[in-house]
């Protein structure tokens, strides 16, 4: 048996709590390339796994399958000891933590990027929201559709006499997964240069506005 091909992202292990697309999206990039990405899921289990076609006798979505191709997945309840226990154990012996929720959620739970830094001084913490960590839309919830109105990209699509328009796929979660990704190698490389992590600050509307 031949020896499997070496992959540009081999030996790059990747947390990923992340639900939907953006986020999810940019691991699957990672993965993609090779990264040893483990996604994490609450007991209940990414709402992606029930969104759109399904195969006749599959609990999971073709979407589902899609967006988490590649990836190792678990399921932990952070809202317990254990839980948060077992993911400080696999930060420990990783290079990425990538999560979409609510500015603060994270915090919440035990996981500040201070202290995720504190312990794990080269880890690279990609954060993917609406609207970015700060300023005045930060707390507020934020989907593809808003973004692609707010950037101007729904009216660039409308017709002159005609109403904005939606893209008929999810253009904005793929752009910021590009993004997502890209900013999250730019990070890798200099941790890997310095040993020195960083906190990365990835949204949906300037994905979309840039």
């Amino acid at each position: 048996m031949s020896k499997p091909e070496a992959t540009p992202l081999d030996g790059v292990r990747v947390v990923e709590l992340a639900t939907v697309v953006a986020g999810p999206g940019t691991g699957r990039y990672l993965a993609d390339y090779g990264a040893d990405v483990i996604k994490v899921e609450s007991p209940g289990g990414d709402p992606t796994r029930r969104m759109g076609w399904t195969g006749p006798d599959e609990t999971d979505s073709y979407f589902w399958k899609l967006v988490n191709r590649n990836k190792r997945v678990i399921s932990l309840d952070l809202k317990t000891e254990k839980g948060k226990a077992d993911l400080w154990a696999i930060l420990d012996h990783s290079d990425v933590l990538i999560e979409n929720m609510r500015p603060g959620k994270l915090e919440a739970l035990g996981f500040a990027p201070e202290a995720l830094l504190k312990r794990i001084p080269r880890l690279v913490i990609s954060r993917i929201t609406g609207f970015g960590q700060t300023g005045p839309y930060a707390m507020h919830p934020g989907f593809a559709t808003i973004a692609e109105a707010m950037s101007g990209f729904s009216a660039l699509l409308g017709e002159a006499d005609g109403p904005p328009l939606l893209p008929p796929i999810a253009v904005t979660d793929e752009v910021t997964a590009l993004v997502g990704a890209f900013a999250t190698l730019a990070a890798l490389r200099h941790a890997e240069r310095t040993g020195e992590g960083q906190t990365v600050d990835i949204n949906l509307l300037s994905s979309m506005f840039q």
